[in-house]
């Protein structure tokens, strides 16, 4: 099938913003895409007009956990078939606001990448990481439960590993490779959502995070490092990882690193800054909170300092949470836009981050994705408005008109 997209305003997600512009989808893949004047005749195409085309949007950094606490320890007290039903409904949610790919730094994904691709469930594509790799008294670590507890937990629920030393941490990257982990996912520093760790202390060794790149890399697949303080990201990239996750304490020679081996920032604001506005309320023990706290301020500045750097940035959020009206919840994922723009990027870069850059933190994997360029996928939102000059237009749902997804259209509100 055919279809002809002529639009007031084509954004095309890297590159310059046309007026009077035309997208031709040819089954899952765009045809073309440019100026109206140079598009081919297609009279038997289907015709959509609308005020602006673009791109699919890219959160690059989810978790498919379906809880309704920020306490990690609630993975552990409910079944996993209520949590995946949740999350069923947060892929709902989260294409109906424009993203048409997501990718998964820990959770159900592995899993409900099948469903999603099979077209059982509606959502976007699933880049998945299955567990969140952390050493002993790490980030992803349940400091509360007894250790044998946690290995056992992590043999049948998937969710959070524990590794120490190399043999281990090769076998981990490994054992989620067999899961079909797309990514792999550690944590490089501690964390704030976490109780004992320090966010500033590097966790895993130089060597253990060389051994995990290597055996990711084998495969094909980039390393997505969790990291706030300066050691772990430091070390993070000499190994190699592909993303610095949050980057909180990044400074001058952390961002002149990045910039040298093309490491993509994922800051993802939204967790930090709706957490602070709820506090104990969102599940947080006091010492998490405290952590959370003391980084809201640096965060926000590392992320500013990060694009003056000229460090490429793509949009994430960190949502996690089920229900709408919660913290970082699933849905909400586009409030991230103005969050991005809050601490200097203009609107166009933060459409770039959220749609070009996406797919570029999959490394090797990256699919022909998040821009309107002929060959690519065919994955694109009608929109209501000019986001170009109002960002906000795309935080409100009701402004995306219509989202395709590999050519056909999947959501949208009407």
């Amino acid at each position: 099938m055919t279809v002809r997209i002529e639009a007031d305003l084509l954004v095309p997600g890297r590159g310059e913003v046309l007026t009077d512009g035309v997208v031709v989808l040819e089954g899952q893949l765009i045809a073309y895409a440019g100026p109206a004047v140079d598009a081919p005749a297609t009279p038997d195409a289907d015709l959509v007009t609308t005020p602006t085309v673009m791109p699919g949007m890219w959160d690059a950094h989810t978790h498919l956990f379906g809880v309704l606490s920020a306490d990690l320890s609630a993975l552990y007290r409910e079944p996993v078939p209520t949590r995946a039903a949740r999350a069923t409904a947060d892929l709902a949610r989260t294409l109906d606001a424009g993203f048409t790919s997501i990718r998964e730094a820990g959770g159900m994904g592995v899993d409900l990448k099948r469903a999603v691709a099979e077209g059982s469930i509606p959502g976007p594509r699933i880049h998945a990481a299955g567990a969140i790799l952390s050493p002993t008294a790490g980030h992803a670590d349940i400091h509360d439960l007894p250790l044998d507890w946690v290995h056992e937990l992590s043999r049948w629920n998937g969710t959070l590993q524990v590794c120490d030393g190399i043999p281990a941490c090769m076998t981990a990257v490994r054992e989620q490779l067999r899961r079909g982990a797309d990514i792999i996912k550690i944590c490089a520093s501690g964390g704030v959502l976490s109780e004992v760790d320090h966010p500033i202390h590097q966790q895993f060794t130089d060597a253990e995070l060389a051994a995990i790149v290597e055996v990711a890399g084998l495969a094909e697949r980039s390393v997505m490092a969790h990291c706030h303080g300066k050691p772990g990201m430091m070390a993070a990239i000499e190994a190699g990882v592909r993303t610095i996750e949050h980057g909180t304490y990044l400074d001058d020679e952390v961002c002149a690193a990045m910039v040298e081996r093309d490491v993509l920032l994922v800051p993802t604001r939204l967790i930090v800054t709706e957490l602070m506005q709820v506090g104990l309320a969102s599940g947080l023990s006091p010492a998490m909170f405290a952590k959370l706290r003391a980084t809201d301020e640096l965060h926000a500045d590392a992320i500013s300092r990060a694009h003056e750097a000229g460090v490429r940035i793509a949009l994430g959020t960190d949502v996690a949470l089920s229900r709408p009206d919660l913290p970082a919840a699933w849905g909400n994922n586009a409030r991230e836009l103005t969050l991005m723009a809050a601490v200097g990027l203009d609107p166009l870069e933060v459409i770039e981050a959220a749609t070009a850059n996406g797919p570029d933190t999959l490394g090797a994997q990256a699919p022909r994705s998040g821009q309107l360029v002929a060959g690519y996928d065919a994955d694109l939102l009608l929109v209501d408005g000019d986001p170009t000059t109002d960002l906000e237009v795309l935080v409100d749902p009701d402004n995306i008109a219509q989202v395709w997804q590999a050519g056909v259209r999947v959501a949208g509100s009407r």
